[in-house]
């Protein structure tokens, strides 16, 4: 017999996770279109919460001086997300790589801001640079195992292994004017919509009075030691 629906979904909302919080974000957007909700629930709970954007988004689009517009934008965001700090690290856009010293730049930062729960991008999202950046949080909290910390991965333009559901529905429409902060992107594709479309798909298996939510994955201690690869045919195998 193959498992049931609810080994491979959650069938309940879960409460917040521990703050304060330290999201990486591959681009400058993909904190909001994410986990944007999630983050405006937060803020009202008194959460801190942080956010490290790890490329400068030059290929995002054709306009003149699109890295600082991109700059701009999340700065924006922050503001409107409440966020404790915010951070832009520059690496190449579509050439984020999780090299040895970019992993102990990562590790260092969690220490110094001391998080309790660290979020990344789902291994299994199809943009490269979200794929990167999942692998080098992970090696950088495998680096660093004194570090006390739920490691939690996050949609951003497709779904992924999923384990908790945090219910966005009271917050939609001010995720929604969110991401309007960032014009340069959503003049490139329909995003807003697709984030939303993503958003209210999550509700399948939630209960009717939840309009729209993010999907997370947190992940066991013994799945942290373990290599991301493994942990994702861990996960894959539970299907068949």
């Amino acid at each position: 017999m193959l498992n049931p629906e609810n080994v491979l979904l959650p069938y309940s909302i879960s409460d917040l996770p521990e703050g304060p919080w330290l999201v990486f974000a591959p681009h400058a957007d993909d904190e909001t279109y994410g986990m944007g909700g999630a983050l405006l629930r937060a803020r009202e709970a008194g959460i801190d919460t942080h956010v490290i954007v790890l490329t400068d988004g030059a290929l995002g689009g054709e306009q003149d001086g699109l890295i600082a517009i991109r700059r701009n934008e999340v700065e924006h965001a922050a503001r409107e997300l409440g966020l404790a700090s915010l951070q832009c690290w520059d690496e190449p856009d579509r050439g984020l790589e999780a090299t040895p010293t970019l992993v102990a730049k990562t590790a260092a930062e969690i220490a110094k801001i001391s998080p309790k729960s660290v979020f990344f991008p789902g291994p299994l999202e199809a943009h490269p640079d979200h794929r990167a950046a999942a692998q080098l949080v992970w090696e950088a909290l495998q680096s660093s195992p004194e570090l006390s910390v739920t490691a939690l991965s996050y949609e951003i333009g497709n779904q992924n292994p999923i384990n908790r559901m945090i219910d966005t529905t009271a917050v939609i429409t001010e995720k929604a004017r969110v991401m309007t902060c960032y014009n340069s992107q959503n003049t490139e594709n329909n995003y807003e919509d697709l984030v939303l479309a993503l958003d209210k798909g999550r509700t399948f298996t939630m209960p009717p009075e939840v309009g729209h939510c993010e999907g997370f994955y947190a992940y066991s201690e013994e799945q942290r030691g373990k290599t991301l690869r493994e942990v994702v045919l861990d996960i894959t195998e539970l299907y068949f």
